[in-house]
């Protein structure tokens, strides 16, 4: 059976000088976009297309793959509005807290609430409330989710210091969780995790507004409770 995949460039590891080397995730949408070829392209939200990058590293060849399928859903995917990046902060760490081994999920808890805390800010909604699907993940792990309260206390983040580190950091954290998760398949749920980020995207991209969601899906926590960012992890580089 023909594929109209068959004559691009094959999915591998890191970057490529050129098509004929093989592609990343992100370098093929930049080459199905008609943009210079780049893992940076402009047709993505930057933090959505390092989540694609860590995906594309982070699985197996035959994984891989399979991605293929999914690039021209992230192209066109572009927005400054910094929503987007709480709300791809917030999935990787809702998906990732559960599964993450014991010391990763203190770092994964304070960003959850760290991404709730902005989405909050942004949307006009009550501060210290959490999504029902924050509560279940922050459930799952009650010691962690304690101590990232505690250590949360009396700290406010900037909308810059969300963008530029708390929200990346999120992402490395989550999908290193992943990996390193004892799991039987960490390949599927990072495809999963992309799969949902960039749904995620495209409804807050596309729509004009962000919905508010009803009230009896969040939940209190305690109001002197505030978000402190952390420093960015150690990730597998894109090279």
């Amino acid at each position: 059976m023909d594929n109209h995949f068959d004559h691009l460039p094959v999915l591998s590891r890191g970057r490529h000088r050129n098509p004929k080397r093989g592609a990343c995730f992100m370098e093929l949408a930049s080459y199905l976009a008609g943009e210079r070829w780049s893992d940076h392209p402009a047709c993505t939200h930057p933090l959505l297309a390092a989540l694609a990058r860590l995906v594309n590293d982070n699985v197996s060849d035959e994984s891989r793959a399979k991605l293929v399928g999914l690039v021209p859903s992230i192209i066109g995917l572009a927005s400054d509005d910094l929503r987007v990046d709480a709300r791809i902060a917030l999935r990787c760490a809702t998906t990732a807290l559960p599964v993450a081994a014991a010391e990763r999920q203190l770092a994964l808890a304070v960003s959850v609430l760290a991404a709730e805390e902005m989405l909050a800010r942004l949307d006009g909604a009550p501060p210290g409330r959490l999504s029902a699907e924050s509560r279940r993940a922050m459930e799952e792990v009650p010691h962690a989710a304690e101590q990232a309260r505690r250590f949360s206390r009396a700290a406010r983040i900037t909308q810059k210091g969300f963008r530029r580190y708390a929200a990346p950091n999120a992402v490395q954290l989550s999908v290193v969780g992943i990996v390193q998760a004892c799991i039987p398949d960490p390949d599927a749920l990072l495809r999963r995790l992309l799969e949902e980020a960039i749904a995620d995207s495209d409804a807050l991209i596309r729509d004009s507004r962000t919905e508010v969601p009803e009230a009896d899906s969040w939940t209190e926590v305690p109001e002197a409770e505030t978000v402190e960012p952390v420093a960015p992890a150690p990730a597998p580089a894109h090279a």
